[in-house]
């Protein structure tokens, strides 16, 4: 069959009234909804906020028929995939009358509830924060790996004492440093050395002890 054109209507909107459910003969079913869509603007002239409310009569037929009936009522969202149909019918009096609606069957009808998408997201929220709890559970793992460090401080405590004389150490530097300040102290006690040298001048008299003796 070929197509001419393009025929395809797409509504997300609120249920005004919960779905109507009809039978039919050979088993099926068909579920007539009422969805409201709304719009806003402002109106240049008065400034005030304006809104208007569309309605929208959609036929949903086959197993999504008793999926409507079974979880959508009156204020639900809804997202339908459908095509625009007009059909006849006759009313009490046997006048005819003329229905457009858009009409949600095989393979080309589309319907989600919005509705139940979110409860489902609102549960994998609550799940991704018990994951989030996570963080909790790896403080107490931390917390029960801080336990076995415990005894491994133990030992530590029994090597306090080598590691407080490796602490000791720069103590005993300064100790060490002292013995090199002492030995640089006798360096600097060089030039006191130097008024020594009338002890090797005392030798002088001997000289002039030697030229007293006659020859």
């Amino acid at each position: 069959m070929a197509s001419r054109g393009v025929n395809k209507v797409i509504i997300l909107g609120n249920l005004g009234n919960d779905p109507e459910i009809r039978s039919f003969p050979n088993g099926g079913a068909v579920a007539n909804l009422t969805i409201a869509t709304s719009e806003s603007w402002r109106d240049k002239q008065t400034g005030e906020q304006r809104e208007k409310t569309e309605w929208h009569r959609v036929a949903v037929f086959g197993k999504l028929a008793e999926i409507a009936g079974e979880y959508l009522r009156k204020g639900s969202q809804v997202y339908i995939e459908g095509a625009l149909q007009t059909r006849k019918w006759q009313d009490q009096n046997g006048q005819d009358r003329y229905t457009t609606e858009v009409v949600v069957q095989g393979f080309n009808g589309v319907m989600q509830m919005i509705g139940a998408r979110q409860g489902g997201q609102q549960q994998q929220q609550g799940g991704y924060n018990s994951n989030n709890q996570q963080p909790q559970q790896q403080q107490n793992q931390n917390a029960g790996w801080g336990q076995p460090q415990q005894p491994a401080a133990a030992p530590a405590q029994q090597q306090g004492g080598g590691y407080n004389n490796s602490n000791q150490q720069p103590q005993q530097a300064p100790q060490q440093q002292a013995p090199q300040q002492q030995s640089y102290a006798p360096q600097q006690q060089a030039p006191a050395a130097a008024p020594q040298a009338p002890q090797q001048g005392f030798n002088e008299p001997s000289a002039d002890f030697d030229d007293d003796i006659p020859f």
